[in-house]
């Protein structure tokens, strides 16, 4: 695989032609590989684009952080963004707007206060030798085979055992989980086919049915508070933080969408980059210390943006980077698009893993910033660089196959060779 070449900006009016016809309903198919030129067009000549639904779609990192700094005029609450799209009653409606990221206080504040009190300091820090052990393994694993899936060997594998291990899934317990999270997940994409639709609401189903038995048991044999969040959301009814059923199971399906798919992709965006980016490699492989890893780390969920959308609704008429919005309007914060933003990042399409006060968004901002962002960071430090430290000499042996999804970027597939 050859280094990234970087193309020179296009034309303003060429900008003007792709914003003028950007859905987010109905994206190209080469759109899924290589999102950034129409991210860059919408910034030059559409940063406040307003999408044929009525939506708007933002692309600038100052217009993002506006809008999360802005609880007062925008919300995260999805029930009207989302009765119609998966209708009354569903499954996937009751998930997806019962979860931590899709609330306002004062839900929001009780679970994620909640939640954070199983994920201190102290706490991330001494999952870091289980984690070490559990990389090791599957680096182990993958040694004696000389070459697996960079995704499904390796990248997916990690995250599934940490959040099993925070939640108290019993080993034995854990072979549906991704597929659920994928599923669930995937039923976030703009536009939501009936088989998406259907297998999310399976999905859902059979976690909530799952939880149900897991909830039961944890009851009668609590967990240690300070490590399982499970017994925590638990034992928080009795401490006045009173969580519904329905908040507790939902929330549980959360806590591993949440620390799944990112992590995943983080890991798996990382790998490939580097084959990308040889001297950024090699740069890396001869600064294998914490501190190298985290900063790259950083870049890595800068360049290559686990989640790439987010959302908000407006509750009252305001404006946004000079445009104005009406009360009710849907808004989609294109995460991808503002950290590749030249206005924030110099030299914004480089991966440079050498990069100074990275105010990336990959985290979101706000009150809604990720819950389990240190226990990201924790797991790709660890992931990424002993995967490097074992595996200097990698190379995809074959092109690795991207999701084709909007929402979350990542790769189904990623075929190696160590």
């Amino acid at each position: 695989m050859n280094d990234v070449v970087i193309t020179p900006p296009m034309t303003r009016e060429r900008a003007h032609e792709i914003a003028a016809s950007f859905d987010l309903r109905a994206l190209p198919p080469d759109f899924y590989a290589n999102p950034f030129p129409v991210y860059d067009a919408l910034r030059e000549a559409a940063p406040v684009k307003q999408l044929p639904d009525g939506s708007f779609f933002l692309t600038r990192h100052a217009d993002l952080v506006a809008v999360y700094r802005d609880a007062h005029n925008f919300s995260s609450d999805k029930k009207i963004e989302f009765t119609p799209k998966y209708g009354a009653g569903a499954p996937l409606l009751e998930h997806h707007t019962t979860s931590l990221v899709f609330n306002d206080p004062p839900l929001h504040t009780r679970v994620r206060k909640l939640i954070m009190g199983a994920m201190t300091r102290r706490a991330i820090s001494e999952m870091e030798p289980g984690l070490v052990r559990l990389v090791d393994t599957l680096l182990d694993d993958i040694a004696s085979k000389g070459g697996c899936d960079l995704i499904e060997d390796f990248a997916s594998a990690i995250p599934v055992e940490v959040i099993g291990n925070l939640l108290g899934v019993p080993h034995a317990d854990r072979a549906p989980l991704r597929g659920w999270s994928l599923a669930i997940l995937g039923a976030l994409e703009p536009k939501l086919t009936p088989q998406q639709a259907e297998h999310g609401n399976r999905s859902v189903t059979e976690f909530v049915d799952y939880l149900r038995g897991l909830v039961a048991h944890r009851r009668r044999q609590p967990g240690d508070p300070e490590h399982d969040v499970l017994t925590r959301l638990i034992q928080g009814e009795e401490a006045g933080e009173q969580l519904s059923e329905v908040e507790l199971l939902q929330n549980c399906i959360f806590i591993l969408n949440a620390g799944h798919e990112t992590t995943t992709n983080l890991i798996g965006n990382a790998l490939a980059s580097l084959q990308e980016w040889p001297e950024q490699k090699a740069w890396l492989l001869h600064h294998l210390d914490d501190e190298a890893m985290e900063c790259a780390v950083e870049e890595f969920l800068r360049f290559e943006s686990s989640n790439q959308l987010g959302n908000r609704r407006a509750l009252r008429a305001c404006e946004v980077g000079g445009v104005a919005l009406p009360e009710g309007a849907l808004v989609t914060l294109g995460i991808g698009a503002a950290n590749r933003d030249p206005a924030q990042f110099e030299h914004a399409h480089r991966l440079d893993l050498q990069r100074r006060n990275n105010r990336h968004l990959a985290f979101g901002f706000g009150i809604h910033q990720c819950a389990g962002l240190s226990l990201a960071r924790l797991e790709g430090r660890i992931a990424i660089g002993r995967f490097l430290a074992r595996f200097p000499a990698y190379r995809l042996s074959a092109p690795p196959v991207r999701g084709a999804r909007v929402r979350f970027r990542g790769f189904l597939q990623a075929p190696f060779e160590t």
